[in-house]
């Protein structure tokens, strides 16, 4: 349901209120409290007397915007103007987070529905107790959306009769409202929406190019049923560029079977500490302020949902203890630990001396406790390992060569790519009679971006692989295709600063991001080794100096992986330079030391790959001037660089 009420002049003329509110609470989907109709009232009468001399408009009361999981009060349509009003009834004062609230509304009908991309677009917050209007001047931004006005209820008419005289008549309005809407919500957004049991076909583009991962989740779905029916133990890996919908999928898994059938009841596990902080907090405000329970209650079931895949690791090392999920789903799969790596911190840190297994090949020997059934799904990340001991997909290629040989394997059809493939065994794992490759298990299509879905492509092309160096002329031929989504570059972090306050409008968040290695990036008053607070940083508001807005604190990429901002500032630090190919360094003590391990390498390259990939509308990349007294940062260190990433696309500020 678009609108829960909606009319043209004629029908709004000839309705009752009494007729109005009838449909307004018939749809309300919870109880109608005494408040809601009063204000519903107020809104009904205010607005006959604002519309009265509008010749023709279509009114919709309750308009939804299903990413938000909200419902702006009214949208009015007078030609191929969008008005979108938002009353605080009562309100002698024009609130800041109430002007953010329909300023987003207004973005979101803007970015995600289709029948409003070459609309005006006129956000309005009506104080019905406000004495005055304030000095109310439309100023269109570059996509046709108005600074949010502050309007009296009085005013309210003449604000709407002085905009709309500049409409182009005869507008269809049934065809607007039918037109699509193609949202693509943040991964706290989809969280929250999933958690308070919405399908993800409301809050998740429905377009022929998306349809990709509805058939990622059926094919999925289909293991699982099929696992259970035939008591087969089985495993899907699910690949995907970043922003591509894998923790989407692997959380929409784990919600559809949380309240169902306990035999199918499905855990949501990562080894992402700062995603897991970040999404249990957001999911326990999000249960308190729907359901007014108390925060420390909603925190426990949301921790039992959401859970840290090391803790798992914990609960069942030196036991035989058989789970009580028979499907689970592993985020950020490619990060799980080597033998090696397993065997070391096992020991020194739990206390098990024989403890001689990697991360993959001992989760699935807890999953391989149960007599009938299991299903593991795999989420991998290409070029996505940036710590010691990530192995990506090979080790768990290994495990199931290894031990596992009556497990069914469903495997995305190019775990071959380079990105997947780090030691080249994709190929003799293929041809495995046990294995069953599918084009259906591989995301291709970034959703972060809505306005850039091939922005992994071309900072593929930056980077290039762990061993070369980039591709500037296939890089720049991917920037002109990303002309909605600005690549920004500087010498100057203030510029930045400055650009990004500049860019976000309503609560869209913005935010610095560095490699965890930037350590001569302190000079310029950022001190990556200061960790963030994940939940503070991503979920506080402008209010807050510990939220990503006050631009005090840069995360690391270990902090943002896995999650998004709108706008992000990346500060590029000497760790990563381009000389005629990129060159890696590590800061140690009071010099920068070259990198010579290729595993190494890798990590720094995807470090990179991470903090780059993060911004859904646009990036500016802050890179030094550097000093030339001081050894650690001279100009040469930074100015290859700056030339390089000019040179892809890049555009100076």
């Amino acid at each position: 349901m678009r609108a829960y009420y909606s009319a043209s002049r004629a029908q709004f003329d000839s309705h009752s209120d009494a007729h109005i509110l009838g449909e307004l609470t018939t749809w309300h989907s919870f109880a109608t409290e005494q408040a809601q109709t009063s204000a519903w009232r107020q809104q009904i009468a205010i607005l006959r007397v604002a519309l009265k001399d509008i010749p023709d408009f279509t009114l919709f009361f309750e308009f939804a915007i299903p990413r938000m999981g909200k419902r702006a009060d009214t949208v009015v349509l007078i030609g191929d103007t969008v008005f979108v009003i938002e009353f605080k009834v009562g309100s002698e004062a024009f609130d800041r987070h109430a002007l953010e609230q329909v300023e987003d509304y207004a973005l979101d009908l803007k970015n995600f529905h289709q029948g409003s991309h070459d609309l005006s677009i006129v956000p309005v917050l009506v104080a019905t107790r406000a004495e005055a209007s304030r000095d109310v001047q439309m100023e269109l931004a570059f996509d046709l959306v108005s600074q949010p006005l502050s309007v009296t209820s009085h005013d309210l008419g003449e604000v709407l009769r002085l905009i709309s005289a500049r409409h182009r008549p005869g507008f269809d309005a049934g065809a607007w409202a039918a037109s699509g809407y193609r949202p693509t919500p943040t991964i706290v957004e989809a969280a929250r929406a999933l958690y308070a049991n919405h399908s993800v076909e409301d809050i998740t583009r429905s377009g022929a190019d998306d349809l990709n991962l509805g058939r990622t989740q059926d094919a999925i779905s289909a293991v699982i049923e099929t696992s259970r029916a035939r008591n087969l133990k089985s495993i899907c890996f699910i690949t995907g560029v970043p922003g591509a919908g894998k923790t989407l999928a692997g959380l929409t898994v784990a919600t559809r079977r949380q309240d169902g059938d306990a035999s199918e009841h499905a855990t949501y596990l990562t080894g992402n500490g700062p995603l897991v902080e970040v999404l249990r907090e957001a999911l326990a405000r999000d249960t308190c302020e729907r359901t007014g329970v108390k925060k420390a209650n909603a925190a426990r079931s949301v921790a039992a949902f959401i859970q840290n895949i090391h803790n798992f690791r914990d609960d069942y090392a030196g036991n035989d203890t058989v789970p009580s999920d028979h499907v689970v789903v592993f985020d950020e799969a490619q990060r799980a630990w080597t033998r090696a790596q397993a065997s070391k911190f096992m020991q020194a840190k739990r206390n098990i001396p024989d403890f001689d297994m990697s991360e993959p090949e001992f989760l699935l020997s807890v999953m391989d406790r149960h007599a009938d059934w299991c299903t593991v799904v795999c989420l991998i990340g290409g070029g996505q390992e940036i710590n010691t001991g990530e192995a990506g997909l090979s080790e768990w290629m290994t495990a199931i060569r290894d031990h596992f040989p009556h497990w069914r394997v469903h495997v995305s059809d190019q775990i071959e790519h380079p990105d997947y493939d780090l030691r080249k065994d994709a190929k003799a794992f293929l041809a495995s009679a046990q294995v069953t490759p599918s084009p259906d298990l591989h995301l291709g299509v970034s959703m972060r971006s809505f306005r850039a879905e091939t922005l992994s492509d071309f900072i593929s092309h930056v980077l290039g692989s762990h061993v070369l160096g980039g591709d500037r002329q296939a890089a720049h031929a991917a920037a002109d295709k990303l002309d909605k989504y600005p690549l920004m570059l500087t010498r100057d972090l203030a510029a930045a600063r400055d650009w990004l306050k500049s860019k976000a409008r309503g609560t869209e968040r913005y935010g610095l991001v560095a490699s965890s290695g930037a350590h001569r990036l302190r000079p310029e008053g950022l001190h990556i080794k200061a960790a963030i607070d994940p939940a503070n940083w991503f979920l506080n508001d402008r209010s807050d100096v510990r939220s990503s807005f006050a631009l005090e604190e840069a995360a690391s990429e270990f902090d943002i992986q896995g999650l998004e901002l709108d706008w992000t500032g990346v500060c590029w630090d000497a760790d990563l330079r381009y000389d005629g190919g990129w060159r890696m360094y590590n800061f140690k003590g009071t010099r920068w030391q070259s990198i010579n391990d290729d595993w190494r390498k890798l990590y720094l390259k995807n470090a990179y790959r991470v903090i780059l990939t993060r911004a859904r509308q646009g990036i500016v990349v802050f890179v030094p001037k550097g000093d030339e007294t001081d050894a650690t940062r001279p100009p040469h260190f930074y100015d290859g660089t700056y030339e390089y990433l000019k040179n892809c696309g890049f555009q100076p500020l």
